[in-house]
């Protein structure tokens, strides 16, 4: 254990977020850069005199517990979270679980592709990130809860619309449930430790034949999907190229949807990004 490396490096790490970063107030008096000691000692439900005695080298060698909560408080990178294990003599065993934190300038590019749909998916499926013309295509994410963002879940055990359609009534939904169910057993083989992602799998077995069935075939890969159709209840079919770009280093994916230059479908998508989420199908 290197206790003058650690203690530099958890300070650094303390010194670079902001309290807006975690939901703190800043407060009138804050002199400190970053967070204060007591404060980042909380986020990682550790006394805040067993915090100081690790920023001032006095320290013991924390326990792999004590180093999930201080990479989950500074908000550490997967690198970073490994350097702070070596650092702390305790070499890093797999990642706790899926990252939801999606990085600043993914969700400022989200905001530069007005004309396009773009989502961020965690590697579970959850729907952790999206635009303005994403929520008028797909649905307002802000609106539902979080479990109802999962892209998963919604297509095994969600009931089919009025309409008889599922998961948005997109065209490839059969291939999108054996591609999920496949990239999820991988998931699953990843953070084998993860309670949501175990939460997750038991839910979809007792809840689903034909995730069970899918699960069952113990396939990991698949082909991705470069076109679909969507069915909008207000401008009807929009069909779009996908495009996904895998973030490697949270274990996420960039999904955008671009519709063919002076097609129909490039129109539905600009009367959307007018219409937003509002309902004008219910009477006011």
């Amino acid at each position: 254990m290197d206790r003058q490396e650690l203690a530099a490096f958890l300070r650094s790490r303390r010194e670079r977020i902001t309290p807006a970063d975690v939901g703190l107030p800043a407060g009138p008096r804050r002199r400190t850069p970053g967070l204060r000691r007591e404060e980042a000692a909380q986020l990682a439900y550790i006394s805040t005199e067993y915090y100081t005695r690790l920023e001032q080298a006095r320290g013991p060698r924390p326990s792999r517990e004590v180093l999930a909560g201080l990479a989950r408080a500074l908000r550490l990178s997967d690198p970073e979270r490994d350097h702070l294990h070596h650092l702390a003599g305790a070499p890093p065993g797999p990642p706790p679980g899926p990252s939801r934190e999606v990085r600043q300038s993914i969700l400022d590019l989200l905001r530069r592709l007005p004309q396009a749909a773009a989502i961020v998916t965690s590697a579970t499926y959850e729907v952790i990130a999206w635009n303005d013309l994403a929520a008028a295509l797909m649905e307002d994410f802000s609106a539902v809860p979080r479990r109802d963002r999962n892209l998963v879940r919604r297509t095994f055990l969600q009931p089919l619309s009025p309409r008889g359609q599922r998961l948005y009534g997109v065209s490839d939904v059969d291939a999108f449930a054996r591609a999920s169910a496949q990239q999820l057993r991988a998931v699953a083989a990843r953070y084998p430790g993860d309670p949501e992602v175990t939460e997750l799998v038991d839910e979809l077995l007792a809840g689903s034949e034909e995730f069970t069935r899918l699960w069952g075939s113990h396939d990991v890969s698949a082909e991705p999907a470069l076109r679909k159709t969507f069915q909008h209840p207000l401008v009807g079919p929009v069909t779009v190229d996908c495009d996904a770009l895998d973030i490697t280093d949270r274990d996420q994916r960039v999904v955008i949807y671009t519709a063919t230059p002076g097609s129909p479908s490039e129109e539905a998508l600009r009367l959307l990004s007018v219409i937003g989420t509002q309902r004008m199908d219910v009477s006011r």
